[in-house]
């Protein structure tokens, strides 16, 4: 959703037309994950409101300016990538079957992070990226470390957070994480939640205004 919000307000015009393509990309690898999880018995999450969306505070609100978008495609976009690979070799088998064409996608996606890391200087954008994605990631010790334990993860907390380091050639900003208020299911320390009008474009309200009378 937030890298279509920039498909018409890149920089250049190939960056609108990868902007609109990862997002395409990522409704199809979301649809993806979503079945996959309904058949291993996940169910849906409860409540409609922003606050009842698992996703990292960096996603909360439209990004304002191109180096979160770009910060958001190297450093978060990475991050949700070795959580799938370190998945698809794993031992779910539902998994490791239906990621493998979402893996080749999202290598485009790296390599379009990697190539915008080097021509904007992300700067605050990138700190807290980074620091939400080791929160998504989580603690040493917890929910991660336990599925790699039980062979459902092919990497633990350590060996995610040294790979997404590497990706990021050496640019990953120090952070000191307090996990005091860490919510395990959101995977994150921020309270809040997806703004009202992203909220009401997902939950299709939004486009009820362009129905006709009585539609």
């Amino acid at each position: 959703m937030r890298y279509a919000e920039w498909c018409i307000a890149a920089p250049t015009l190939e960056a609108d037309i990868a902007a609109a393509a990862m997002g395409l990309d990522d409704i199809g690898h979301s649809r993806v994950l979503y079945g996959s999880l309904r058949e291993l018995g996940t169910p849906d999450a409860a409540g409609d409101d922003g606050a009842s969306y698992a996703n990292v505070p960096f996603l909360d609100q439209p990004w304002r300016d191109w180096s979160e978008f770009v910060a958001a495609n190297a450093v978060l976009d990475g991050a949700f990538t070795l959580m799938m690979e370190a998945l698809a070799n794993g031992n779910v088998d539902v998994l490791r079957t239906r990621l493998k064409k979402m893996l080749q996608e999202e290598r485009y996606h790296t390599l379009h992070g990697r190539s915008w890391m080097q021509e904007v200087n992300a700067g605050a954008a990138l700190q807290r990226a980074w620091r939400e994605s080791l929160e998504w990631i989580g603690p040493e010790n917890s929910d991660v470390d336990e599925l790699h334990r039980a062979g459902r993860l092919a990497h633990g907390v350590r060996d995610l957070r040294r790979l997404l380091e590497e990706r990021l050639d050496g640019q990953a900003p120090p952070s000191g994480l307090d996990w005091g208020g860490w919510e395990p299911i959101r995977r994150r320390t921020q309270p809040g939640g997806i703004d009202q009008a992203t909220l009401d474009m997902l939950r299709g309200l939004a486009e009820k205004r362009y129905m006709p009378a009585g539609g």
